[in-house]
């Protein structure tokens, strides 16, 4: 866009950047939004108490389903519920996840046996290997009373256990689990859960929850080193000098580049339970004969995310009046170099590689808009992505594709250095399946999920890629739906954690873990929904658009959010990746 309306805007966005930027926020590059709760990495709470005397049925299974969020000692806090003749209850059968109001109702009663029905809406459920699958729905189970010596007490509960999304939070920690990403030969990172105690027990978990594999949001998408054969020749033991000793038997041949992806597994998953130093053996021979005892730093190069941190943090961008322009750094509301901003297209979206070496617009021409594409220095080039909407640009890692959704279609385009970008098939059916228009489509920085808005809804799939260069999105979720309506964008704040603006008044921004386990909302001081746009990246604020302009939010001791760019109703603002 040329003329006195393109200067009227770079006159706007210069004003406030130069007030408002230069004396409260720049968007720092040191910031981080600290939102989203973690489980506890600590101790759990107490147990519990047992039921109280004279505790009527309604009551009794009530407060057995508060106690069951407590796994020590096979759900000992819950079984101090149980009558005798319940004492062979299953409670590792399974894990369902309950919103926090549910009810407990009668459906039979006499003098000295109740059936209370325990009714709610079930968020998901943890499987054996502590992945969290979500799916909301009614939920309804039987459980019988029986009162003895005056007291009653629970005698029959269907196997598996019911507890409440603040007990299992609060009882259950968080953790990743790494396998590998089989086109880059790089580890990435699976979320699960584990009981917060025993402590002790935590390093054995994570390597059981490794030798089962990736969970089934992932599985597909990533491979392991870890064959079904595998498993320990003894316990995982500790060193006198704190260390873990983990010996495996059945890994099979693993040459010099598959120990060290094998040693990143094991140890970077162990880090996870606070585990400093690994001493990794096959059959009682070190994985890496030179280095016998592993840190996380030895392998650390090894993660899917060591290029990005060690990488110089390029400036905040956004796209206005159809050019791409500087939202921090140095020269803030100056265009970048080259076509994406000198006017040449006019643009709508953008996205840059995280080196800045490559660039994706999406080029307005009439009633039509057009994937385009450059490297360096060099004229940008035209894709065959076109359609009346196409979503932003998003790169896979790497700089080799680019990823947009036009007209519901999802697009991918390849972009080989030195060769015209041509544009390869991927199968999105599993996405498209959900029903409705896609609005909005991210892909997580490690390449290994994408995140779109569907419908109005909050989807999450993995990237699954064949050895013959076929891309196929699988194992699609929906998050939270009754809280994630109304979605209009989402970008990626890390490999597990999705933020999503909404245009709703009282849920304007929200922080959802990658599995739709953890939900948060964001402070909406400031801010005049409907909110239009999004931009996260790891270790930087948060960035959204409303009816103002683009505003910020560090999270920290900072809980308003602050304008950082006004009087753009087009702004779209992104950081590179």
């Amino acid at each position: 866009m040329n003329g006195p309306r393109a200067r009227a805007v770079l006159v706007v966005l210069l004003a406030v950047l130069a007030v408002g930027v230069s004396a409260c926020a720049t968007v720092p590059g040191e910031s981080s939004v600290q939102v989203l709760r973690k489980v506890s990495d600590g101790e759990a709470p107490p147990a519990p108490p047992g039921p109280v005397d004279g505790t009527n049925p309604l009551d009794l299974v009530r407060g057995f389903v508060y106690a069951s969020g407590s796994s020590a000692d096979r759900h000992g806090a819950a079984r101090r519920f149980l009558a005798p003749e319940a004492g062979n209850w299953d409670d590792g059968a399974s894990v369902t996840v309950l919103d926090e109001q549910f009810g407990t109702v009668p459906v039979a009663t006499g003098s000295d046996t109740t059936t209370v029905r325990i009714r709610g809406t079930r968020i998901g459920t943890l499987t054996a290997s502590g992945a969290f699958e979500p799916g909301e729905a009614p939920v309804e189970a039987d459980v019988t009373a029986v009162r003895r010596d005056g007291q009653w007490r629970i005698s029959a509960v269907p196997p598996g256990v019911f507890v409440r999304l603040s007990d299992l939070r609060s009882n259950y920690r968080s953790v990743k689990v790494y396998f590998v990403d089989p086109a880059r030969s790089v580890v990435v990172p699976d979320l699960r859960y584990l009981p917060a105690v025993p402590a002790k027990a935590q390093a054995a978990r994570v390597v059981d929850m490794l030798l089962d594999g990736p969970s089934p949001a992932l599985a597909g998408a990533v491979a392991t080193r870890l064959p079904e054969t595998a498993s320990l020749t003894s316990n995982v033991t500790e060193t006198a000098d704190g260390g873990l000793v983990v010996d495996l038997t059945g890994v099979g041949t693993l040459d010099d580049a598959g120990r060290r992806l094998l040693a990143a597994q094991v140890v970077l998953t162990l880090s996870e339970v606070n585990a400093t130093r690994v001493r990794l053996l096959i059959d009682g021979a070190p994985v890496l004969a030179a280095t016998p005892d592993i840190t996380r730093a030895e392998v650390a190069s090894a993660s899917a995310g060591a290029a990005d941190a060690t990488a110089p943090q390029q400036p905040a961008l956004v796209t206005t009046g159809g050019r791409v322009r500087k939202l921090g750094g140095d020269d803030p509301g100056g265009p970048v170099a080259g076509q994406a901003g000198n006017g040449a297209f006019d643009i709508a979206t953008a996205a840059i590689t995280p080196d800045g070496g490559r660039q994706a617009v999406v080029s307005r021409e009439g009633t039509r808009s057009r994937l385009i594409v450059g490297e360096g220095d060099k004229p940008l080039q035209g894709t065959d992505v076109t359609g009346t909407v196409l979503t932003r640009p998003t790169w896979a890692p790497g700089g080799s594709e680019v990823w947009t959704v036009a007209d519901g279609t999802v697009a991918r385009v390849v972009t080989d250095a030195g060769a015209p970008p041509r544009r390869a098939p991927v199968d999105a059916s599993a996405i498209t399946a959900v029903g409705g228009a896609v609005t909005s489509f991210r892909m997580s920085r490690d390449g290994m999920r994408v995140a779109a808005v569907v419908g109005g809804r909050v989807v999450t799939a993995s990237v699954a890629r064949a050895a013959d260069g076929s891309v196929t999105l699988r194992s699609a979720r929906l998050l939270r739906p009754g809280e994630l309506g109304d979605a209009v964008a989402v970008d990626w704040r890390s490999t597990d954690t999705v933020v999503v603006v909404s245009a709703r008044s009282d849920r304007a921004v929200s922080l959802v873990s990658a599995d739709g386990l953890a939900l948060d909302s964001v402070s909406g001081s400031n801010l005049t929904p409907p909110l239009r746009a999004v931009a996260a990246a790891p270790n930087r604020p948060l960035l959204v658009v409303d009816q103002g302009g683009v505003w910020s939010f560090s999270g920290g001791q900072l809980d308003t959010w602050r304008l950082v760019a006004g009087g753009m109703s087009d702004a779209v603002p992104f950081y590179p990746g």
